[in-house]
């Protein structure tokens, strides 16, 4: 496999990950979450995988740090 083909993948499988969580939280925490993963969908689409995968690597940090000091929850 290919680090392109790699990352296109990784990027892939976080990104089905976090869609597949049912979590709420504080806004900021929240909207930093969709945001990040809001973008990391546009540059997937622009095959711009450096920064898509960036930007899921930030969006799951952001999921855990929330989680782990109570800004985010799953429900």
């Amino acid at each position: 496999m290919s680090v392109e083909e790699e990352l296109k993948a990784e990027t892939i499988k976080w990104l089905d990950r976090l869609d597949k969580l049912d979590f709420d939280g504080e806004r900021d925490f929240v909207e930093n979450i969709n945001a990040y993963v809001s973008d990391a969908r546009f540059f997937l689409e622009k095959n711009d995988l450096i920064r898509a995968f960036e930007c899921i690597v930030w969006a799951w940090a952001w999921f855990e740090i929330g989680k782990r000091f109570g800004f985010v929850w799953l429900r």
